[in-house]
């Protein structure tokens, strides 16, 4: 079937069967491979991206139930990295070996947007169902707040 979707602000056209994930429509057919391949069950987070303006798992969503709905990939966040989240994690030196990235910066942004200030409770909830292998928590708790401060035009000392 073919499915028009409307993808970090462009309309997109793809010929797939119905049930195929919106993760691999991303990566094998539109070639935005910003989101990656966890675990293939939505428990890790590595395949986060925004529908609609809320963080979903992209390997659990059937191409056909993301019609008409607004998809925001890792590549359109911001244009060279400069959403506030993106610029914190580069502070901070986020990432180790960075695979789970794309998925925990989608998610923060996410947070940030709906809760501009939130506390280390509200980072931990929201955070909890996207996985690092490499345990980076605590910067990714501290690139949370650091963007934060971005976002509110905060001076933030290095």
């Amino acid at each position: 079937m073919t499915y028009s979707l409307k993808i970090n602000g462009q309309a997109r056209t793809v010929n797939v069967p119905p049930d195929t994930p919106l993760l691999w429509v991303l990566r094998d057919h539109l070639d935005l491979v910003g989101t990656k391949y966890g675990c293939g069950m939505g428990l890790c987070g590595a395949c986060t991206i925004h529908i609609n303006g809320v963080p979903m798992r992209s390997c659990q969503m059937p191409v056909g139930t993301a019609v008409g709905m607004q998809i925001t990939t890792i590549e359109g966040l911001s244009a060279e990295c400069s959403h506030p989240v993106q610029q914190a994690w580069i502070e901070e030196d986020v990432a180790q070996c960075g695979y789970c990235q794309s998925g925990q910066i989608m998610t923060a942004a996410a947070l940030l947007k709906s809760n501009p200030k939130p506390s280390d409770e509200d980072i931990t909830n929201a955070m909890a169902g996207n996985l690092c292998r490499c345990a980076t928590y605590q910067r990714i708790r501290q690139g949370i707040h650091r963007a934060a401060d971005l976002a509110a035009g905060k001076a933030v000392a290095s």
